[in-house]
């Protein structure tokens, strides 16, 4: 039985239960422990858990029950404490005490790669050749939004998206909405903070859906309508004077868009631009958004009309930082692909949302189980992919779109979809094989791959001391005993693993020199990380 504290704040704190079966198969499980110093359990996932007084009950839910023997089951939860936090002593399955460890844990091992009977030293000519010689784009990072039009995340939400923790996500971007009502601001001002000072290098985008209706030739928030001309200069001021009132707030805005969208036009907050009426914002208007870099224009699917205009134009161009756009229906327009135009004039392109949630159908209450088969699937094959194109497409930066939903990285407790509101998710541990392990400011680099590797779609990165893999395989086969060849000798080799059965979990590394060995199972998403 091992208890590990992965984060903790003042009053607060995280942790991860993994319990292993060391006797006869369970067909159901209930644990039980005691704190000594009044901590609180505050919320659970992938197990429900009751206390009364110092005494904590977790029991099974309903498709974690069955633990083979030398198998192992985790949950998680969030807690309070006051004054300290000492790991319980004593824990029971089904009324039979442990006797495994339950030392707390807080990151994973500092030691030097382990090697594994599957994974012997390399040797040989190597798999996956990384050449850091030669260098694509810069990351700026992987990311999700925040509600916007709802509430914000609490600070344990934000913690676990953005934290680099066990049980946490390394989100470095949150997308936030600029509402058309100044009073409305304040809402996602703690969440930000908090994203701000408790992650590492996070930026902040924010969009906006639609100008004020007055001054709209629709006179409405909905159903797109053009901004008036006559008011491009109020709506420069608009902008600026939100990123202000942020910064106000401790909350550097670091990328403001001018527009979420221009191209689609639905029954809710929007506005409708053309390519040359954005260009003409910019040019004119751009300067006056101050302590932030722009972007035009986030088009439905990559649009280049909507950004083409503005890249040709010296003076607009000159007026903003980065080009954004979503991927809807992108891959039947042949744009999820490099941006020759933008790389020309040096903008960084975002891919800042996409919504994808096929296998649900009608309401289907299949979200909070993490072994769920059609959720792995369409999160290896849909969603991970696209990041995986992206990448190869020299983007900067994915943004999915909510990060809290039932579809999302941390569930929502929405009851058909069976979810716990600010619990981890399948597609959370899926995406952090980005978000953790690729930090912004790291350069893709080149490699080459073998015929033992070719079913593995793999892009690697270069920064911080370290040379980072993520590593996709989509087929049905393992590739064991795969040689990686770093550019140097590496002190440390580590490798963490997502499938529909492991939520980033540590595997097993063998090194020599230059030279790693992994075992990449089928249908997983794993990163390998060189230390240099």
């Amino acid at each position: 039985m091992n208890y590990a504290v992965s984060s903790q704040w003042q009053g607060g704190f995280g942790a991860n239960v993994t319990i292993t079966n060391l006797g006869d198969p369970l067909t159901s499980w209930t644990l039980t422990w005691s704190y000594s110093a009044g901590q609180t359990v505050t919320q659970a996932w992938n197990a429900t858990v009751t206390q009364n007084g110092a005494a904590v009950t977790a029991r099974n839910v309903s498709y974690n029950g069955a633990v083979a023997t030398n198998g192992t089951v985790s949950f998680g939860f969030n807690g309070a404490w006051t004054g300290s936090n000492p790991a319980p002593t004593s824990f029971a399955v089904n009324g039979v005490a442990c006797t495994g460890s339950t030392a707390p844990t807080t990151a994973p091992p500092t030691t030097p790669s382990t090697t594994g009977p599957t994974t012997p030293p390399p040797t040989g000519p190597a798999d996956i050749t990384v050449n850091s010689a030669t260098r694509y784009q810069t990351i700026d990072g992987f990311g999700a939004a925040v509600s916007i039009w709802g509430s914000a995340w609490s600070t344990a939400e934000t913690q676990t998206l953005v934290g680099m923790g066990a049980n946490q996500f390394g989100l470095s971007i949150v997308r936030t909405g600029i509402s058309p009502v100044s009073s409305e601001w304040a809402t996602q001002v703690s969440a930000l903070r908090t994203a701000k000072s408790y992650g590492s290098g996070v930026k902040i985008l924010a969009s906006p859906w639609t100008a004020p209706a007055e001054w709209k030739t629709n006179n409405s928030r909905i159903n797109g309508g053009k901004l008036r001309t006559d008011y491009y200069d109020d709506y420069a001021n608009h902008l600026n004077s939100y990123v202000q009132y942020m910064r106000n707030q401790s909350v550097a805005i670091d990328v403001t868009s001018v527009q979420n969208e221009p191209d689609w036009h639905p029954a809710y907050d929007s506005m409708d631009w053309s390519g040359t009426e954005l260009r003409t914002f910019v040019r004119d208007q751009g300067a006056k958004v101050q302590n932030t870099k722009l972007m035009v224009a986030e088009a439905v699917n990559m649009n280049y009309s909507y950004t083409d205009p503005t890249l040709n134009d010296a003076a607009a161009r000159n007026n903003i930082g980065y080009i954004g756009g979503h991927i809807y229906g992108i891959e039947e327009t042949g744009r999820l692909a490099p941006y020759p135009l933008a790389a020309q004039h040096n903008k960084p392109v975002w891919m800042t949302e996409w919504n994808h949630h096929e296998a649900d159908g009608s309401g289907s209450n299949i979200w909070g189980d993490p072994g769920n088969q059609a959720v792995w699937d369409e999160t290896l094959d849909d969603i991970m992919r696209t990041v995986h194109r992206s990448m190869e497409s020299n983007w900067s930066a994915y943004i999915w779109w909510y990060g809290k939903r039932f579809y999302s990285f941390i569930g929502d407790g929405e009851s058909a979809y069976g979810t716990t509101a600010g619990a981890p998710l399948k597609r959370g541990y899926a995406f952090s094989q980005y978000s953790k392990y690729v930090r912004p400011g790291y350069q893709r680099v080149a490699l080459t791959k073998s015929s033992k590797a070719s079913p593995l779609e793999v892009t690697a990165y270069q920064g911080g001391g370290k040379i980072t893999l993520v590593i996709l395989n989509r087929s049905t086969s393992a590739v064991n005993n795969a040689v990686i060849q770093a550019p140097q000798n590496v002190t440390r080799a580590d490798h963490y693993l997502t499938s529909r059965t492991a939520n980033a979990a540590s595997q097993p590394v063998g090194v020599n020199g230059g030279q790693a060995t992994v075992n990449v199972p089928a249908r997983s998403i794993s990163t390998v990380v060189f230390t240099l």
